[in-house]
Order: C-alpha cells, then structure tokens, then sequence
C-alpha cells in the first residue's frame, strides 16, 4: 500500500528529479530524513526514504532523534547527537522547534518528511546547482582519504563530515505510538563526525579513521548550511 501511496504522489516529480541528477552537472544531492519510532507520523516518511534510497544520484540517510523516547517506546538507533544536529538546522533557519518526519534536502530545503512531491521537487532543484567542490573518497586499509578542491575557491569556510550508516534493519516496535508495527528502516546513521574544517582555498587532502559501514563524505557550508558536495564510500 505505501510503495503504492509514494508512485501516486511522486508521478512526474520523480521523473523530473531523475532527468536533473542526469544532466551533466549534476551532483549527488543528500536528503537527511529525521525520524524516530516513536513518532505515529514517522512510517510513511520512513517509507519514502527507501523508495529513494533506490533512486540514483541521490543520497538518503536516516536520523533518528531522542526526543520521542519518553512517550513508552525507547528508539535503539536515536542519538542526542542527531537532535542537536536538527536543532542546529532550526536555528540556522531562525525557527524555534523541530518535528517529526522532517527532511533537510542538500542542506538547505526544509521539508515535511511525508510529503513525496514537494522533496522530490527539492531534490530535483538541488540536483541542477552546479557545485563548485570537487570531491574524491576512496578506502586504505581501516581510513578513508578524503580529497577536494573548489573553484573558484570558497568565500566562507566549510566543514567535512564522515557519516556512516547501516543500510537496513526491520524493528518490531512492541510499546507507544506505532505498537505493533514492523518498520523497516533504511540507511541509518551510525555516527556522524566532523573531520575537518577547511578554509576552501587552497585543495584539502586528509584521512580519517572509518569502520566497515558504508559511509557518506559530505562537504557542507557552516551554519549548518547549503551541502557543497558529497560521496559515498562502499
């Protein structure tokens, strides 16, 4: 029913989001859904992240925020971390509360996670803003080496993340708001660390410790703001 639900809404949109992510200046645009499971209108917006986890060019990740857990059900994958990541995006935004499902497309676009049209609409104008990061990842041995170079160089600084994330995982929530429902869960971050603060002018080289997780290298505007570029990392 919900694969059925997100193909209905999502109609030309979709395809208009691929034709943009083809083009040639594309780049991979980063969703970042926050969700939790205890939050009731969590599952669809859950949903939709694994339809677009199957769509090329874009990169979608799972942050599951603790702010639900005092409602009986304890989120096993939430970290205080990622509410304070959300929270940040608040504050950047000059808005004073944050909810569930939300989406922050390419950093900037702050969209009601449940709703396919309107982040699909946000991914297909991200996907044509040229970026002026080029950035190369590839693993050696336990680190990856991250590498970027602007041009033209950066005005302001921007900071480096290494994101890894598990790529799925069904729960059976037993206690709250979603009682009795198995969620599945795709791309969900594990750890999120800054790794570099970089000036933007002159080309970055560095590595950084990193498990056996898929990972995501993002390069992202301070504020939090607008992502610059990103990579995954099998």
């Amino acid at each position: 029913m919900m694969q059925r639900i997100v193909s209905a809404a999502c109609g030309l949109w979709l395809c208009a989001a691929q034709t943009a992510l083809a083009q040639d200046g594309g780049h991979p645009v980063v969703v970042e859904l926050f969700t939790s499971q205890g939050c009731s209108s969590c599952p669809p917006a859950d949903a939709f992240l694994a339809e677009l986890a199957e769509m090329p060019g874009v990169i979608p990740l799972a942050l599951h925020v603790d702010y639900w857990d005092y409602i009986g059900w304890k989120d096993d994958f939430a970290q205080a971390g990622f509410t304070d990541r959300q929270k940040a995006y608040a504050r950047a935004a000059g808005e004073r509360m944050v909810y569930t499902p939300q989406m922050i497309v390419g950093g900037v676009d702050r969209v009601v996670g449940n709703e396919p049209k309107d982040v699909l609409a946000s991914i297909s104008r991200a996907a044509q803003v040229p970026s002026p990061v080029r950035l190369s990842v590839r693993r050696e041995g336990g680190k990856v080496v991250i590498q970027a170079e602007a041009d033209p160089p950066l005005t302001e600084g921007a900071v480096v993340h290494l994101v890894a994330y598990r790529p799925g995982a069904t729960v059976q929530i037993e206690h709250g708001e979603n009682a009795g429902m198995a969620v599945e869960y795709r791309n969900i971050v594990t750890s999120w660390q800054e790794v570099a603060d970089w000036s933007g002018q002159a080309p970055l080289q560095i590595s950084a410790v990193t498990g056996e997780e898929p990972a995501v290298v993002i390069v992202q505007r301070k504020g939090p703001g607008e992502i610059l570029a990103a990579a995954t990392l099998p």
